[in-house]
């Protein structure tokens, strides 16, 4: 088939964005859909000095590839920042910036088409040359179109997760994180805003109304946490570690219940909150209580809120304290819920593929240590998967760094040889010993 692709990207995130900046070098040739207009990188949070939590060194390219024209690196002397980024001598980078880096890479790259969705995916295992027809709607001109490929890879990433029974509301008043800045300005002109969650976002999202607080002294701000309090995320360097490709191995090859145990022991390197984002909270906090001021605030962790319901012009929070299995109401005019993400797993996927491959439980599907779907039959065309992950490649299948080593697999498999080194024995720790 002439129009045959070596790959398909379905979604360009930082993922898929990483892989295609990575195959540029190579022989292999594909293409890759995404659904919005544009790239831009969680929008909704594009707060004004909130860093990066990994270094800039987990740019989509460095780790497999530091002489890449797609660096961070390059990114800043062709944007002349390369002095002030020296000067700057932060090893974390601006989010904002971030994402800029991210849109100048799309913009050096072809093959990536926006707005088109993939609507569905079908298999061809008997065809002369096994493949699959990935058909994609051009969505601003309506028009359907079938593109063929040996390799598929899913990235379609994470979508906001609302509590039970509290969608529907109105979003102005009741908002996920991923679009606070979008009603922003409207929360900043109610008197009483109530953020539920206790991760970055969370403090996040307080801090910045906390500081816009200077011009609203009568806006109350308060926090509700159900974890047991705002603890920070696992920095130290040895910790850091379980990101590496030696954890992941090792990790991988544990059954399905040791490895869930242990993402709930990796907790702190996961769902902790960054040690600037707290000190900067605390800072602030102290500022405002000079001279026997008060805080306009009110922070209670070891809180569930369990419903929201409408209360006049305003909203109704069931809350449970539970380490004293207390309940109270609660009111507020505005909710953010800081309430994370889960994997996003199209319909289509479902309808095609849920009878094809193996599953661990009734949500989590088999993934090979290279990021294939294991399928019933053996096949030589993959379904490569950069979505929900976690229960197969551990804390860091959602880190940016990890994700260069995951294209860097990927592309190794698809090409049939190495391409790109994938390097182990890169940290101190060992995480089992055999008998000699």
């Amino acid at each position: 088939m002439d129009d045959m692709y070596d790959v398909i990207g379905i979604g360009i995130g930082p993922f898929n964005l990483g892989l295609a900046a990575l195959m540029d070098k190579t022989e292999l040739n594909g293409i890759f859909f995404d659904k919005t207009s544009q790239f831009d990188w969680h929008p909704g949070m594009m707060i004004e000095k909130m860093d990066l939590q990994v270094p800039f060194l987990a740019d989509v390219v460095t780790l497999a590839d530091p002489t890449s024209p797609y660096s961070y690196l390059n990114y800043l002397r062709e944007e002349n920042r390369l002095f002030k980024f020296f000067f700057y001598s932060e090893f974390k980078v601006p989010r904002q910036e971030y994402n800029d880096y991210l849109k100048w890479v799309v913009s050096r790259l072809q093959g990536l088409m926006f707005n088109h969705k993939v609507i569905d995916v079908v298999d061809h295992p008997q065809a002369n040359d096994p493949h699959y027809e990935v058909i994609v709607k051009d969505i601003e001109h309506g028009i359907e179109k079938s593109y063929h490929t040996r390799h598929v890879v899913m990235g379609t990433g994470s979508k906001p997760l609302m509590l039970k029974d509290m969608t529907g509301l109105p979003e102005e008043d009741v908002l996920h994180t991923s679009k606070y800045l979008y009603h922003k300005e409207k929360l900043l002109n109610s008197e009483h805003v109530t953020i539920v969650g206790s991760g970055q976002s969370a403090a996040e999202v307080f801090l910045d109304l906390l500081q816009e607080q200077e011009y609203r002294d009568d806006m109350h701000l308060t926090l509700l946490t159900r974890s047991a309090g705002l603890f920070q995320l696992e920095s130290a360097k040895l910790g850091q570690e379980f990101f590496s490709p030696d954890y992941v191995d090792y990790f991988h090859e544990l059954p399905f219940d040791k490895r869930t145990d242990s993402l709930e022991m990796l907790g702190s390197l996961r769902k902790g909150i960054d040690p600037d984002t707290l000190k900067g909270l605390y800072r602030t906090l102290y500022h405002k209580t000079t001279g026997s001021k008060k805080a306009n605030i009110t922070i209670q962790p070891m809180t569930e809120v369990q419903e929201i319901t409408t209360a006049g012009q305003g909203y109704q929070l069931q809350c449970h304290q539970w380490q004293k299995d207390s309940h109270f109401t609660y009111m507020t005019d505005k909710v953010v819920l800081a309430t994370g993400y889960r994997p996003h797993i199209p319909d289509w996927f479902l309808e095609r593929f849920q009878d094809k491959v193996e599953w661990e439980d009734d949500k989590r599907y088999q993934v090979t240590r290279d990021f294939r779907l294991v399928f019933h039959d053996d096949r030589n065309h993959h379904f490569f998967v950069s979505t929900n992950l976690t229960h197969t490649h551990g804390a860091g299948a959602t880190n940016l760094a990890l994700a260069t080593q995951r294209n860097i697999e990927i592309i190794n498999k698809i090409a049939g040889k190495q391409i790109y080194e994938e390097q182990r024995n890169t940290i101190f720790q060992q995480f089992t010993m055999e008998d000699n």
